[in-house]
Order: structure tokens, then C-alpha cells, then sequence
């Protein structure tokens, strides 16, 4: 008979993580990253630098829910330690789009020779920075960084038209 679903997770050199309950609190380097896995139902427990992800019960939700914990997890260690980096490339063939960043807003100008300007959301602490046609996107919790590059992808998307002929637009060019 198989053991329920379990993973062992090394903490990597220069991060600390408190584990308050199901309130996991990881800092590093670059910050600080909190989070709540209360809704998982797994337990959490920290011993000699490693953490052991259980789960209450056997099953093929429970082992899922296991792997996904421990991919949040290392993506927490991975911000906290190195960020997570997203560079945008702008697109156009006949009108020159502009872009630039306005407090927790980027706004797309002159998009298929539009004069309103299109505006998408910074999401929490990721920064944004233009330089000519390049992007870049930075910050240390990695959904809020792709969140933000999907407002931007989204805003400066092409309606009503085929795309592979009107491939105006921003679009992720890497990820680091």
C-alpha cells in the first residue's frame, strides 16, 4: 500500500523561511515574499534546512497539490534570491508605437494609429523599464511579474482582425 504524498524541499544558502502555521515567510537578498497555503490542506514543517510537504491523505489531487506547493516554493526561493526577470519586445509594421511608464501604469501610444492611448496595470512591487523597443520587466514575486506582462501583453492586443496578418503588439521575447 502506498505512504500519502510527501516532498522534501532544501532551503537554499542566504534564504530564511518561517513557517507560521500555513503562513510561509521567505527572505533573501532581494526581499521579502510572504504567502498563505491554508487552502491546500497539506501540512508544512521545517526541519535542519529542509521543508517536508505532507499530505493528509493518498490520492492523485493530493499529489498534485504536493508538486504545486513545492513549485511555489521554489519559485519564492528563486525571487528572493536571483528575481525573476521578463523582457517584452515592441512589435509594429506601419505606425511607431510608443511606450512608457506612468506611476504603476504603462501606457501604449499611437497602437495601429489610435489617439487614445492604451493603458495596462503594474501589478504589486514589479518594476517596469523601456528602453526603445525592450521592455523589462522585474521584480520578485514571479506572479505578479507575469501578471503585469499579461496586462501589457493584453492592452496592446489586436481586435477583430486576423492576427497573423495585424501582428502589431508587446510581446514576451524571454524569461529569466
Amino acid at each position: 500500500m502506498p505512504a500519502n504524498a510527501s516532498q522534501l524541499i532544501k532551503v537554499p544558502e542566504g534564504v530564511q523561511v518561517t513557517i507560521d502555521g500555513m503562513l510561509v515567510s521567505v527572505t533573501g537578498p532581494k526581499g521579502k515574499i510572504s504567502r498563505d497555503f491554508a487552502h491546500t490542506m497539506l501540512k508544512l514543517s521545517m526541519n535542519n534546512g529542509e521543508i517536508l510537504i505532507e499530505a493528509p491523505r493518498k490520492g492523485k489531487r493530493f499529489n498534485a497539490m504536493v508538486g504545486t506547493l513545492a513549485a511555489h516554493l521554489k519559485n519564492m526561493f528563486k525571487g528572493v534570491s536571483d528575481g525573476h526577470v521578463y523582457n517584452m519586445k515592441v512589435i509594429y509594421a506601419h505606425f511607431p508605437i510608443t511606450v512608457k511608464v506612468a506611476g504603476k501604469n504603462v501606457l501604449i501610444e499611437n497602437f495601429m494609429g489610435e489617439r487614445s492611448k492604451r493603458v495596462a496595470n503594474i501589478v504589486g512591487n514589479s518594476k517596469v523599464t523601456v528602453q526603445g523597443e525592450e521592455l523589462t520587466i522585474v521584480g520578485i514575486d514571479k506572479e505578479e511579474v507575469g501578471q503585469t506582462a499579461a496586462n501589457i501583453h493584453r492592452a496592446a492586443h489586436v481586435k477583430k482582425m486576423d492576427p497573423r496578418v495585424f501582428q502589431d503588439g508587446v510581446y514576451l521575447s524571454e524569461r529569466r
